[in-house]
């Protein structure tokens, strides 16, 4: 685990939806498949390796591993694999990512160290019906039934090797909970950062209010930083400021969709009335955001904008 010792307030631009990144360079679609990103993994894990260098070269420094969607139970039912080969699977996950940066690193060798974000999806990016827009399974499953859920991957995420974990789209509070409790618990030296998935400007998927949500990640000393993400633009700047009275001494993370709507069977749709993403980077680094990227339907060239932003406000 790479030491983080003031990383939090080091401006870093983190990289974009690798979802539809990998859709458009394999030119495949992954939208009905259970595991989705996750079965790459298994099948086609150049395609991970590629959308990844493909963020790199747009100019971000944190890159989430292609672990979201992946869970020992998903991979068991799906692949029919055993346990030990699906902990594999996840691993890997870490692998392709470091793989990428090698490759990188090696044709530009001044570019900036690279942090490997293993990524912690919800419980239901899993179940694959939509409840991690909702977080509804929050109201029948237990801190305890989370956490154990949760500590497969964890484990082998860290065993892997990740600088830091990404517990991302999370869409309550109450899994939020579960997870910070986990890692206080059995991982206390690992270094994680939480961004919720958010309804509207103020609350979560849930609908806890965000401000509130963020304060048991905010008083741990395993998490380095605190946001949102795949999470409307418009949304990201009236959350951040509905956060400007708490003194946050952690990153304040910014990555959102790129504002379309989403329809099962339909997909995306909507680009035309969004404004690009980049144009809000000067707002949110005003209200305080320090890392800042995209989830999806923000690919590679939205990246490069990003990083062009900030670096013209000479944040970074």
């Amino acid at each position: 685990m790479l030491c983080v010792e003031d990383m939090d307030t080091t401006p870093r631009v983190l990289d974009g939806g690798l979802a539809y990144t990998v859709e458009r360079i394999g030119n495949i679609k992954i939208d009905a498949d259970p595991l989705w990103t996750a079965r790459l993994l298994h099948t086609d894990p150049d395609y991970i390796i590629s959308a990844h260098k493909s963020f790199l070269q747009a100019g971000a420094s944190v890159i989430l591993t292609a672990s979201y969607q992946a869970s020992v139970p998903g991979f068991r039912e799906h692949l029919r694999i055993t346990e030990n080969e699906a902990i594999d699977l996840i691993k890997r996950s870490t692998s392709l990512a470091r793989k990428a940066c090698s490759d990188v690193l090696s044709q530009d060798p001044g570019n900036p160290k690279v942090l490997v974000a293993g990524s912690v999806g919800p419980y239901g990016a899993c179940c694959h019906d939509g409840s991690e827009y909702t977080g509804k399974y929050v109201e029948y499953l237990t801190v305890q039934e989370l956490q154990d859920w949760h500590l497969p991957r964890i484990q082998a995420l860290v065993e892997s090797g990740v600088d830091i974990l990404g517990v991302e789209t999370i869409p309550a509070q109450k899994e939020a909970e579960a997870v910070i409790g986990l890692l206080q618990t059995e991982f206390p030296n690992t270094k994680a950062y939480l961004t919720y998935s958010c309804k509207d400007g103020c609350h979560t998927c849930h609908g806890e209010t965000f401000a509130n949500a963020i304060l048991p990640a905010i008083q741990s000393e395993c998490f380095i930083g605190v946001g949102m993400n795949c999470t409307a633009p418009g949304h990201v700047t009236s959350l951040l400021r509905s956060i400007q009275h708490q003194p946050i001494k952690k990153a304040v993370i910014a990555k959102p969709n790129s504002g379309e709507q989403y329809e099962a069977g339909k997909g995306w749709y909507g680009k035309e009335k969004c404004a690009e993403v980049q144009t809000f980077v000067p707002d949110w680094l005003s209200l305080g955001a320090t890392w800042i990227g995209g989830c999806c339907q923000v690919y590679p060239a939205d990246i490069a904008q990003i990083r062009k932003e900030m670096s013209r406000l000479k944040t970074m």
